[in-house]
């Protein structure tokens, strides 16, 4: 009868009404009401599409109504959708009363309207049709027996119009269906650009039938062909994502030079003194393609007129594959060493009445404008591109911060200011491992800027970076994703949508659903772990895992060269991420005991020792046949010691003195093993 009640129970609370907060949305919408009621979901749900939209939205629809199968494993009777009006009867109404163009300023609205017996979506463009089919799936909500939509309205739209992921395929070559897969998380979490590194130092991605030396020397043999851009930037389109490619100049030049070492800076000096390429006229240095990660001194020639020629016939060939109307360039971190060592670099500055390394680089950028706008491209660089004399058309990409020894938003602000369009990716750099919450509360409008409201419009919105020095397609995954969903959320949602605790609540569920798409970040640590393993059990790992986080920022990679780009990332680092889970749920305990110290209380924190002390015992136990565990054993080995002592302490049993302990609890801070860090550490402090 016990058991028959708690069934009764669930399924009385299974049917109750969906509150607000019980949603799992992200981004979450400006505007949500929820309604008495429910749309149930059978076999026969259909969907009917009216209108003027994008023929895009049939293949939308049809991905729908895939993704909400597969969830449910009802056997819809609707299969592919080809054509407007095919089921005016249909339960789920769409009605796009234009067709949606791919790229800025884009009216991308959409209101949703679901009660019991019928869903309507209309949307101004098929681009905001398709954001609100990912709001429905969203809300799909289920009983113990069957699945339904609360009954609501919602309204939506974007807060900025720039929301975007780069992804560096340079340093580590992503196959075409990493970029896919991403494509596809992007469009689900109502992103809509994609920026695509595609050339530094690491490698040239990108096939040019002109110019095959590019691929031939500067590539390893990964590349992609002009054909299979043509495919991705076709399959972004169909899920309304703008592709921005970036060929980085005149810095980071040493794949470009590999190729072409005929339009490099670098002088080539004799023994005593004198510069063969002065004497000569005719002698080339040397360059290859680099394998450590870093800032390199291979820089373009501004001053020699090959250089442009090369770099036009390259747009000429690159520009017809991306029709969007942004090209980025790069421009970012020349240092200008070739520069000042080259005679005739310094003659060519004279000569033009540039001051400066800076002022030179812009008369080089200025070079490059033309040559795209010839085909209806709008040049975008690195903030480093900023000087007095850029044209007020270039959109300025901020990127430094405290990093860089610069204030935060601070080169956003100097930009706006001065005219200038701009995107935020400073904050947003998803590559240094930083928690969640530090990207999630990173807003591109600055506060306290005094901005007018001309300079605000300015700001087009932020970008996720993704440096990929120490990310492979097996790992990048886990490097995006989930905390690109909450910059998403950033982008898109209301300005005081600010809740770190609301949002890590509706990104579990988030996050679990980006696997329907192909995403990897979930499935791939258990493979690493495997390997790790030895293919022994790998829970004791696992566990370790919820407390360990990858070394932040770059110290991961000591001076740029303890990794290189063939070197192995199938290590313990490679399987952990930032916001280590039960580190979380530890910090949580330990603020609960310590605000009230009941027995319940102090049994939350103590399951946590006893848990590591255990998880010690088993990766020693499993290091005997796998030599990966080992680098581990000195770090859980600490943990198990801290652990030990500060049962001992909960229960007044230490003999400890106070700065001994404090030296044991210290020892948990250490960022010598593995290439990780204990993230309970300042939560342990808590305890002394």
């Amino acid at each position: 009868m016990k058991y028959l009640f708690v069934l009764l129970f669930a399924g009385i609370s299974a049917g109750a009404q969906v509150q607000k907060e019980q949603l799992n949305l992200m981004p979450w919408p400006q505007n949500v009401v929820i309604n008495e009621g429910n749309f149930n979901l059978t076999k026969n749900f259909k969907v009917n599409i009216t209108g003027n939209p994008n023929p895009r939205i049939f293949g939308g629809v049809t991905r729908f109504l895939r993704r909400l199968d597969g969830r449910t494993g009802i056997f819809f009777e609707q299969g592919f959708i080809t054509k407007l009006n095919e089921v005016p009867n249909a339960e789920l109404q769409i009605n796009c009363t234009k067709s949606g163009k791919i790229g800025l300023y884009e009216d991308e609205s959409y209101h949703l309207d679901i009660t019991s017996g019928k869903i309507t979506l209309n949307a101004s463009s098929d681009l905001g049709a398709l954001h609100g089919l990912e709001t429905l799936l969203q809300m799909l909500q289920n009983n113990a027996t069957s699945f339904y939509f609360p009954s609501s309205k919602i309204s939506d739209f974007p807060r900025f119009t720039w929301r975007g992921l780069m992804v560096d395929a340079s340093r580590h070559f992503q196959p075409i269906d990493v970029i896919k897969r991403n494509i596809d998380a992007l469009a689900a979490m109502k992103m809509n650009v994609f920026h695509w590194h595609l050339v530094d130092d690491q490698g040239w991605r990108i096939e040019m039938k002109k110019h095959p030396k590019f691929t031939e020397l500067a590539s390893d043999g990964m590349y992609y062909t002009q054909e299979e851009i043509k495919n991705i930037v076709k399959y972004a389109d169909e899920r309304g994502i703008l592709i921005v490619p970036e060929i980085d100049v005149p810095g980071h030049g040493s794949a470009i030079l590999t190729a072409y070492p005929e339009i490099g800076s670098k002088v080539i000096t004799l023994t005593g003194g004198t510069s063969e390429k002065n004497i000569q006229g005719t002698a080339i240095a040397t360059y290859g393609v680099e394998r450590n990660a870093g800032i390199f001194t291979p820089t373009l020639d501004p001053s020699n007129p090959k250089t442009y020629q090369l770099l036009s016939e390259v747009f000429d060939e690159v520009c017809p594959l991306f029709p969007g109307a942004y090209f980025h360039i790069g421009g970012d971190e020349n240092e200008g060493k070739d520069w000042d060592a080259n005679p005739k670099i310094q003659e060519f500055k004279k000569k033009h009445n540039l001051k400066t390394n800076h002022e030179l680089q812009t008369y080089f950028t200025m070079q490059l404008a033309p040559m795209l706008k010839k085909h209806g491209k709008q040049l975008m660089g690195w903030e480093e591109i900023l000087t007095k004399d850029l044209s007020k058309e270039a959109i300025v990409h901020s990127w430094r911060g405290p990093n860089e020894g610069m204030a935060a938003g601070q080169s956003l602000v100097d930009a706006v200011k001065k005219g200038y369009k701009t995107v935020l990716s400073n904050g947003y750099y998803i590559d240094l491992m930083y928690p969640i919450a530090s990207h999630y509360l990173n807003d591109p409008m600055p506060k306290g800027a005094n901005l007018t409201s001309d300079e605000k419009a300015r700001i087009l919105g932020g970008e996720a970076t993704m440096w990929t020095e120490l990310a492979t397609p097996a790992t990048i995954d886990s490097r995006i994703w989930p905390r690109t969903a909450a910059i998403a959320e950033r982008l898109w949602s209301a300005e005081d949508i600010v809740d770190v605790e609301n949002m890590r609540k509706r990104l579990e569920t988030v996050s679990f659903r980006l696997e329907e798409l192909g995403i990897t970040h979930i499935r791939n640590k258990d493979v690493i772990l495997r390997n790790i393993a030895n293919n022994q059990n790998i829970q004791s790992l696992e566990e370790f895992s919820k407390v360990s986080e990858p070394l932040k920022g770059y110290t991961r990679n000591k001076g740029g060269t303890e990794y290189q780009m063939y070197s192995p990332f199938t290590l313990f680092a490679d399987a952990c991420g930032p916001d280590a889970k039960d580190a979380l749920a530890f910090d949580a305990a330990v603020t609960q005991y310590l605000a009230n110290k009941s027995a319940d209380n102090k049994a939350k924190v103590t399951s946590f020792f006893n848990k590591w002390i255990a998880v010690h015992k088993d990766l020693t136990a499993l290091s005997a046949n796998a030599p990966l565990v080992q680098p581990i054993l000195p770090l859980s080995k600490k943990l198990n010691d801290a652990s030990q002592e500060l049962l001992l302490v909960l229960d007044n049993k230490s003999t400890l003195k106070s700065e001994d302990l404090k030296k044991l609890i210290d020892q948990c801070n250490t960022k010598d093993h593995a290439d990780v860090e204990l993230s309970v550490y300042e939560s342990l402090k808590k305890l002394l």
